[in-house]
């Protein structure tokens, strides 16, 4: 078990971690989630001893960071992917983490072999790309087959199939009763593998939950209908709902009814239903929501680019010289730029 007590983190007048707490269980993915800016590396850095804090601690099992004689056994963790010697292979790069924690060096080709890169094992780490970089710190996190796991972005330059293994080997490892903490920006991949998420924003907690109760708690909910006479049916539910928007010629969102609400006009009414489910936002959207207030960074859309004129604009002919006025029908200069 991760136990995340009180850890404040300044950098001289700047407070990037501010009290936080939390936890993150055996047996199940844990989500880090928060807005750029918010402090997710920062905490994960602190945890690890890697920067020091001004208040409060961190511990795996009971015991900090520091005080594990061979982390990789206890800790596996990957922050950054390219802090590498770009000048060693990538099988020499793990025998050098191995025999530093008394790992047998053995224990380096399976690791290897687990992510995909045996073919390249010889290789200089410097012709690696990125994608390859993330498999080989996520082997050195395996190479002592840990029970816990701590990960900063890692499905950072992985291609879909990259992504998808990612998954799969970090709810393997949560189901085989490993603790696995895991930041990213990928929401959706998020939405897949994580059973908890801890989100902060501007280095506060903000929530610690379940997913479903993430995004149950911020998001809109409505109703789907499908029926081959949408007409009646919506002409049934008349003002009960809120407000409906039409999909298609037979299928519309109904807001302000419940699925069973809609039912049961349907059944009163003799109205048969092709479709009737409950709808809520992604956890994108959720996610999006909760955070709104302590976005760092936060950004707009651009504005709409002004159309070019098709054809060359045609001169107004000249005002009378008795009149300041332009004659009838006349534009004058254009408000949207020079002409």
């Amino acid at each position: 078990m991760i136990e995340v007590r009180n850890i404040t983190k300044r950098f001289g007048g700047v407070v990037a971690v501010d009290d936080l707490s939390f936890d993150a269980l055996p047996g199940r993915v844990t989500g880090f989630l928060g807005p750029n800016g918010s402090g997710k590396s920062t905490t994960m850095r602190c945890m690890l001893g890697l920067d020091t804090v001004n208040g409060g601690s961190a511990t795996f099992a009971g015991r900090a960071y520091r005080s594990i004689v061979n982390p990789l056994y206890e800790v596996g963790s990957l922050l950054d992917a390219g802090y590498v010697h770009p000048g060693r292979s990538g099988r020499n790069h793990l025998r050098w983490m191995a025999m530093s924690n008394g790992i047998p060096t053995a224990r380096v080709d399976e690791a290897l072999e687990l992510v995909g890169l045996t073919d390249a094992a010889n290789r200089r780490v410097k012709g690696y790309s990125l994608g390859m970089k993330h498999r080989l710190g996520l082997a050195g996190v395996m190479l002592g087959d840990p029970g816990t796991v701590i990960l900063d972005e890692p499905a950072n330059g992985l291609d879909p199939e990259g992504i998808r293994w990612i998954r799969e080997i970090l709810t393997h490892f949560a189901r085989g009763g490993k603790t696995v903490l895991v930041s990213s920006h990928l929401l959706a991949e998020i939405a897949l593998m994580a059973d908890d998420l801890v989100v902060i924003g501007k280095g506060h907690l903000i929530e610690q939950c379940s997913v479903d109760q993430f995004v149950a708690r911020h998001s809109t909910k409505w109703t789907r209908v499908g029926a081959p006479e949408i007409e009646r049916l919506l002409s049934a539910i008349g003002t009960s709902a809120t407000s409906v928007t039409r999909l298609d010629g037979n299928r519309a969102d109904v807001h302000g009814l419940t699925a069973a609400d809609v039912g049961e006009i349907a059944a009163r009414d003799n109205i048969v239903l092709h479709e009737l489910s409950t709808q809520l936002d992604s956890l994108e959207d959720a996610f999006l929501r909760a955070t709104a207030d302590v976005q760092v960074y936060a950004s707009t859309a651009p504005p709409p680019a002004a159309s070019a004129p098709t054809s060359p604009p045609v001169a107004a002919p000249p005002p009378p010289r008795s009149s300041s006025l332009p004659p009838p029908g006349a534009s004058g200069p254009s408000q949207d730029g020079p002409s």
